[in-house]
């Protein structure tokens, strides 16, 4: 005759067992767990500073075109030049990491930028300044290019939305407070200072970054050789959607960088008049792109993709529009829409690419921020020409046409047929 034996009090209940060993066997990082709070957490903190690095140099503009005597198209160099050499290095840093993996490129890039952002305050010419900006957008597209394929692998694929929409969140607050710390103490310090400010936050960051992303445990090591980085490329372009996203990336960004390059010389001249100190605070506005980010990218997780990114195209088009009004009030709500549609609309493509790419997911990573970078550069600058001849109505005639043009790519992107055994959101 057995004896019945009763159940450890330890012993993991079936149900859980069964969540356990699924969990397990699938490799994803769930929501919910520790594991998922410190890779947001991580990628959080590598999209903060990624943008603020980036992004901290707009409010310096109208002050650069003073102190070195240039017009507003050669002053937004100083970020143009930066995004122009990270697009270029998303190329490389991509396939790099498919063959070395996913954490060393992202960590290696985070370092090498704060430490060249320090050496551009110490910069004594122009030149240098701009040859040290580049070498900052060459070191942050390790970064841009790997983490949203570290997200994409890692992550389960039911919230990939919501993961890459906090990790773009971590962006528009890096955005936001680069372009607020440096507009606020350029009105009382000179703007050397403060980007030793700027390169000495974004070096405790990667310290941040390193010590708590969890290792890649979905990551497969690929060669890199001339002959499969052309089967990939070749790969994606005949994809009948990742075409349409890479082209989508440009116009997004193209029309956001635009606005915010050259807001501050329409603020700061009449009828408003105002300082570097209230101009560096309206980027206050970034908020809206942390909420939108993140409960964007969850309803696309939702509704579906092609449901969603149209939308909020429409939203940056009403923003732009309010924009053009005189009060102050109209535009700063104008601001408050543009930047809400436009991390929206970021959230949603970027974890398109990571559901259409089945292979060489850095591959097409990389090509799509590419394409965003390359819009940041062409765009941000082309502007200039536009304030140059037409002024604020120029500006807002330029960035209507890129998202007339983004609006028409979304609807098209929504008749895409879905991916076998995806019926809604690739």
């Amino acid at each position: 005759m057995k004896t019945a034996v009763a159940p450890l009090a330890h012993e993991i209940p079936p149900t859980a067992l069964d969540e356990v060993v699924a969990q397990l066997n699938e490799g994803f990082i769930e929501k919910g767990t520790p594991m998922f709070m410190r890779t947001v957490l991580a990628l959080f903190s590598g999209g903060f500073a990624t943008f603020a690095l980036l992004y901290c140099v707009q409010p310096m503009m109208p002050l650069l075109s003073h102190e070195y005597g240039i017009n507003a198209a050669q002053s937004s160099l100083i970020l143009s030049v930066s995004t122009a050499m990270l697009a270029i290095g998303l190329l490389i840093t991509g396939p790099i990491s498919d063959a070395f993996g996913r954490k060393p490129v992202m960590v290696t890039a985070l370092f090498s930028a704060a430490i060249f952002t320090m050496l551009s305050a110490l910069m004594p010419s122009w030149e240098g300044v701009l040859i040290t900006r580049a070498l900052i957008g060459l070191s942050l597209s390790g970064l841009a290019a790997v983490a949203m394929t570290y997200l994409s692998e890692e992550i389960h694929p039911q919230h990939i939305g919501l993961a890459m929409g906090l990790y773009i969140g971590g962006n528009a607050i890096g955005g936001m407070s680069g372009r607020l710390i440096t507009g606020v103490l350029i009105d009382f310090v000179s703007w050397h200072t403060a980007m030793l400010v700027i390169g000495g936050l974004a070096l405790i960051l990667a310290m941040v970054f390193v010590k708590i992303l969890p290792p890649s445990r979905n990551f497969r090591a690929q060669t890199m050789n001339p002959r499969s980085l052309l089967n990939g490329f070749t790969l994606h372009f005949r994809d009948a959607g990742l075409p349409w996203l890479f082209l989508e990336a440009f116009l997004l960004m193209g029309s956001f960088v635009t606005l915010f390059n050259y807001i501050g010389y329409r603020l700061l001249a009449e009828p408003y008049n105002m300082n570097q100190a209230v101009v560096g605070l309206l980027s206050v506005v970034y908020l809206s792109g942390i909420y939108s980010s993140a409960q964007i990218g969850a309803l696309a997780d939702k509704l579906g993709r092609r449901k969603v990114l149209w939308a909020v195209i429409v939203l940056m088009l009403a923003g732009i529009a309010l924009t053009m009004f005189e009060p102050v009030a109209v535009v700063i709500i104008g601001m408050l829409l543009f930047t809400f549609g436009f991390f929206g609309a970021h959230s949603v493509a970027s974890s398109w690419i990571g559901r259409r790419a089945t292979k060489a997911k850095g591959q097409a990573s990389s090509l799509y921020l590419f394409c965003y970078y390359a819009g940041s550069s062409v765009a941000g600058t082309a502007g200039g020409f536009f304030w140059h001849y037409a002024g604020w109505n120029g500006i807002g005639a330029f960035i209507g046409g890129l998202l007339v043009l983004a609006l028409l790519v979304a609807l098209r992107l929504a008749k895409l047929p879905a991916l076998p055994g995806n019926t809604k959101n690739a």
